[in-house]
Parts: structure tokens; C-alpha cells; sequence
């Protein structure tokens, strides 16, 4: 299986990721089969977020499955994610309001 996820570089408390293509058997940080994009958490670059549209979208028409923080980021740059299971859909529609 194909699975669209994050790829973690940068230094000790200062991550950045890349957004890749890879076989869902491969580690963390092992070979990928192509790079979307990139994503930086901390904001210290002027562009934190940045995803080739086109190339996701057509990974996805090809099957391939987005982790949960792949969705939201994929989601967040305007990618139409074609069908996610119902547990997945569920937690992105209604986020439950934080209780103080």
C-alpha cells in the first residue's frame, strides 16, 4: 500500500517535515518514492507550508492513503481528498470543544 505521510529532518527541538510518497512498509525517515512538499510547525520560514497540488491530487486518484496529519495538511492547502473512512471523517467534521 501507498501511503501519503510525514518525513521528519531537521535538528533536536527544531523539526521540519517533508510531506512524501512512500511504501507503507518503508521507516519513518527511509526512502520515498516522491517529495509533495514540505511542512515547518514552528513557523520560522516564510512559507511554513507548502504542497504540490497537482501531484497530490494525483497520488490520491491512484489509492494512496494520507495519515491523519497528512489529511489535515492536505485538506488545509485545498487538496480534495476523494473518500476517508467514517472514524477518520468523523474526528475532522466535529472537533469537540476544549472544556476549561
Amino acid at each position: 500500500m501507498v501511503k501519503i505521510r510525514l518525513m521528519r529532518l531537521g535538528a533536536k527541538q527544531n523539526p521540519h517535515y517533508r510531506v512524501v510518497v512512500v511504501d507503507a512498509r518503508t521507516k519513518r525517515s527511509g526512502d520515498y518514492i516522491e517529495s509533495l512538499g514540505y511542512y515547518d510547525p514552528r513557523d520560522t520560514t516564510p512559507e511554513p507550508l507548502k504542497i504540490d497540488v497537482e501531484r497530490a491530487s494525483y497520488w490520491l486518484s491512484k489509492g494512496a492513503q494520507p495519515t491523519d496529519t497528512a489529511l489535515r495538511l492536505l485538506q488545509k492547502v485545498g487538496v480534495e481528498v476523494p473518500e476517508v473512512d467514517a472514524k477518520r471523517r468523523a474526528a475532522y467534521t466535529q472537533r469537540p470543544a476544549p472544556s476549561a
